[in-house]
C-alpha cells in the first residue's frame, strides 16, 4: 500500500481553510482542516480528478463596438484539457452579433462542455 499525504487551500468559500488530505492506493481515506462540507467535497474531487472552467476570448468579425468576446466553458473540465481546449480556440472567430450564453464551440476538445459567449459583442 502507497501512502500520501496532500496539503490544499480549499478555493470554495472565502474562508480559504487548508486542508489535508490522506490517501492510500489512489484513494482518499480522510480530509482535514475542513470548516464546511464544500471543503471535504472539493478536496476529495481535486486529489482523484481536477477540473477547471477555461476562460479566454476570441476574435469578432462584423461588430462596430466590440473586436474580442470573452468566452468560457459551460462547465469544468479536466485539468489536462484545459491546453487542447486552448488550441482548440486558436483560430476561432466569429461573427456579430453575439449574445450572452451563444455556444461558440460546441462538445470541444470531446468533453461533452459547450463554450460559450459570456457577453454581448
Amino acid at each position: 500500500m502507497t501512502a500520501e499525504t496532500r496539503e490544499l487551500t480549499c478555493i470554495n468559500c472565502p474562508l480559504g481553510c487548508m486542508l489535508t488530505v490522506e490517501l492510500e492506493d489512489g484513494a482518499v481515506t480522510s480530509v482535514t482542516g475542513n470548516t464546511c462540507k464544500r471543503g471535504d467535497l472539493y478536496a476529495r474531487k481535486e486529489v482523484t480528478d481536477p477540473t477547471r472552467i477555461v476562460t479566454t476570448s476570441v476574435p469578432v468579425i462584423g461588430s462596430d463596438v466590440e473586436r474580442m468576446v470573452s468566452v468560457k466553458t459551460a462547465t469544468d473540465v479536466p485539468k489536462d484539457k484545459i491546453f487542447p481546449v486552448m488550441e482548440a480556440l486558436r483560430g476561432v472567430q466569429v461573427l456579430a452579433p453575439v449574445q450572452v450564453g451563444d455556444v461558440i464551440v460546441a462538445n470541444v476538445c470531446d468533453t461533452g462542455v459547450d463554450v460559450v459567449a459570456t457577453k454581448r459583442a
